[in-house]
């Protein structure tokens, strides 16, 4: 009985036009990539900086592989915990900024990790209503009150947190939003946790390598970092939660979280999802120690970003169609319906430019959309190119 129900809810979502399929990547992430032996334009990668196919960072994996092995056999809490890690995690503290790092397999377990492990029932959550999905898990898996605010609407979220009388608060948010592109006001939520005793748990995904002059990130954008660092007393750090992914910017995998040495070292002893997993391969602490080296030192990646992304604005000249306002790689642009979004991604893609048709429900229904992904490996032509077709597809509907 189960699997005949399965393929009816199938054929629901292939009517809704909210069906997804897999395609099949046959060449290294870049501007340009090979998809089911045909090559296209690529806009849909979070490689924001090029560098997943860097050769610094091959030669890196490469060196460690020869080494070290490519699997480590354990849990860090066993024997896992290789000195690649070790050297990793101090070094992604000391590019933050933080005290102290927690090296995690994937930003989707480290937001599990932080979240299960600090908040329980007798505990609240408050996330905004457009955060990511596993910070939404996160929060239900924690058996805690879950309190949705809507979107960067800051003061419905200090009417709720000064209403609640919970043993402990924990405010989560994306950084920069994964769809919409917008960057949460941090000064303005670290305000409102240090006024209402909560922590604020900063999901920086998206801005961790592309934001602020050296790419720390969401804090240094907003210039907070200077409060984490001696001679300062840090203000900061007691109610900060910092995590950031890298297999975006960084170009490699993992996620991390910074913070005091207190809370990674409580993670450690009661995050699940570090704790009863099989430690990463080393390589790719190897390779995204390299990342970390080039994010640092390659200003030019996110000064190409910046004048890409202008680039695009300036070029698409929309009426129907609507351009979210964003600063950030990621461009979206709200077609509507579920149907024409995936349509208009097809005639792209027959072109030969490869952009994603995004819906319900990973964005709210009636905003569908196609999000354009800009990376440092583009060209002002690449982008020309885009905004040409989208401009001439629009007029055209």
């Amino acid at each position: 009985m189960l699997f005949p129900s399965l393929a009816d809810e199938l054929k629901d979502l292939e009517a809704a036009g909210l069906r997804r399929h897999r395609r099949v990547l046959e060449s290294p992430q870049g501007a340009r990539i090979v998809v089911d032996g045909r090559e296209y334009l690529s806009f849909c990668s979070n490689d924001y900086l090029g560098l997943a196919n860097h050769p610094a960072l091959i030669a890196a994996a490469q060196s460690a592989a020869a080494r070290y092995g490519v699997g480590v056999g354990a849990s860090h809490l066993v024997n896992g915990h290789s000195v690649l890690h070790h050297e990793l995690e101090v070094a992604l503290a000391a590019f933050t900024g933080l005290p102290s790092a927690l090296f995690f397999s994937t930003g989707y377990m480290a937001n599990l990790g932080i979240v299960t492990a600090l908040a329980g029932r007798d505990d609240e959550i408050f996330a905004d209503k457009l955060n990511h999905a596993s910070l939404n898990d996160a929060a239900l898996l924690s058996r805690a009150r879950f309190t949705r605010y809507p979107h960067l609407d800051l003061v419905v979220l200090e009417k709720r947190l000064a209403a609640s009388r919970s043993k402990r608060k924990l405010v989560v948010t994306d950084a920069v939003f994964s769809m919409d592109g917008d960057i949460a006001p941090v000064p303005e939520l670290l305000a409102l946790c240090e006024r209402h005793d909560a922590l604020l748990v900063l999901d920086d995904a998206h801005g961790f390598g592309v934001l602020g002059d050296k790419g720390r990130g969401v804090l240094e954008h907003f210039g907070l970092l200077s409060r984490c660092l001696p001679p300062h007393s840090s203000p900061l750090t007691p109610h900060l939660i910092y995590m950031a992914t890298l297999g975006k910017a960084a170009g490699v995998f993992g996620a991390f979280v910074a913070g005091p040495v207190e809370l990674t070292d409580y993670l450690v002893q009661r995050a699940r999802s570090y704790i009863y997993t099989t430690a990463t391969p080393p390589l790719l602490s190897a390779a995204l120690a390299a990342s970390l080296k080039l994010i640092d030192e390659e200003t030019w990646r996110r000064e190409r970003l910046r004048e890409l992304i202008a680039s695009l604005r300036q070029s698409l000249k929309l009426q129907r169609w609507r351009l979210m306002d964003s600063t950030t790689p990621i461009q979206p642009v709200i077609i509507g319906s579920n149907q024409e979004a995936l349509a208009v991604s097809e005639v792209l893609r027959e072109r030969g430019i490869w952009v994603p048709a995004i819906r319900p429900p990973t964005v709210p229904k009636g905003e569908a959309r196609l999000r354009i992904s800009l990376s440092a490996a583009h060209t002002i032509e690449d982008v020309a190119h885009l905004a040409a077709a989208l401009n001439e597809l629009e007029s055209a509907a």
